[in-house]
């Protein structure tokens, strides 16, 4: 990374942002959110939540309606359209569909993101083997893309992303065409590159990798940022509902009088009498377990599945 990234601290900052497209249904509304050099956010959200929207604004693919959006020191709203380009290169993208070029193998997918911006051979030479050894595909250099399992083609891809050094990976549903043990395999290969100080966002519907990493989760729902929360899961953590002693309970509790007493031992069969009976503090605590237990059953499998 450059001079430049190593002196900034802020790496996103979106003040007040609005996006609206052509039927003046915003989507993006008021948003406003920071992300420092060195984090690893999700960004999660039900199909047209804005997630898309957010990322495209990181790299200047949209212009924001309204607010002002800067990234790695940069103002995306005073930046000229000549020099988008070089802003780029201050990021890695990687996308869902891989992207890689199938007529090129695997060293040069990568070394073509070098040579597009006039890098020395001799620093290509240097610079792409260390990224396949990063991401694992040192041993391929001169595989295909139609060679490679979807998992090897992301790791390519990711390679090819990192090469620049970026000081920002943006990555959008980085594991939405792959199985779910080469799903974690890739988040944990992210996770790997964020600890070495590249700052990572991931747009995501994959469940099951944000409630492993634990990382910080921004939650989008119609254009509205509605969650920004710190070592978080997939879904919002609910509070558990206060525990409150059941009627039946209360009742069972009260003292009997003598008359009382006397009647229940009668009616009491023999096989019960003189059997001792759950004292109170035990009758609540069963009854706080199965309160607790209720209050934090997941949703329905159908849902979960989404």
């Amino acid at each position: 990374m450059g001079l430049l990234s190593s002196l900034i601290t802020t790496m996103i900052d979106l003040q007040d942002v609005t996006v609206t497209y052509h039927d003046n249904i915003p989507a993006l509304s008021h948003i406003t959110v920071c992300v420092q050099k060195g984090e690893f956010v999700f960004v999660v959200g039900p199909t047209g939540a804005g997630k898309s929207t957010f990322l495209k604004l990181l790299y200047r693919e949209e212009k924001p309606t309204s607010g002002r959006v800067v990234v790695a020191g940069e103002d995306l709203n005073a930046i000229a359209l000549p020099s988008i380009p070089f802003f780029r290169r201050k990021l890695g993208i990687v996308f869902q569909d891989f992207g890689l070029l199938p007529t090129k193998t695997v060293y040069e997918n990568v070394a073509f993101a070098l040579r597009v911006i006039g890098m020395p051979r001799k620093e290509i030479r240097h610079k792409v083997p260390a990224a396949l050894e990063m991401v694992g595909m040192a041993h391929r250099p001169d595989a295909f893309p139609g060679q490679l399992s979807g998992g090897e083609q992301q790791r390519v891809a990711i390679a090819r992303a990192l090469v620049n050094e970026p000081a920002l990976l943006l990555a959008d549903e980085p594991t939405g065409n792959l199985d779910p043990d080469t799903s974690i395999g890739i988040v944990e290969l992210l996770n790997h590159i964020n600890q070495t100080g590249t700052t990572i966002v991931v747009a995501t519907h994959d469940t099951a990798i944000v409630d492993r990493m634990q990382k910080r989760v921004l939650g989008f729902d119609r254009g509205q940022l509605v969650r920004d929360e710190q070592d978080a899961a997939y879904r919002l953590r609910l509070p558990e509902a206060p525990i409150v002693p059941s009627t039946v309970e209360a009742e069972s509790t009260l003292p009997l009088s003598p008359e009382s007493q006397g009647a229940e031992a009668q009616e009491m069969p023999s096989d019960t009498q003189g059997e001792a009976t759950l004292p109170p503090a035990a009758q609540s605590a069963i009854t706080a377990f199965f309160s607790q237990a209720e209050a934090v059953v997941g949703p329905p499998a159908e849902e979960a599945q989404r």
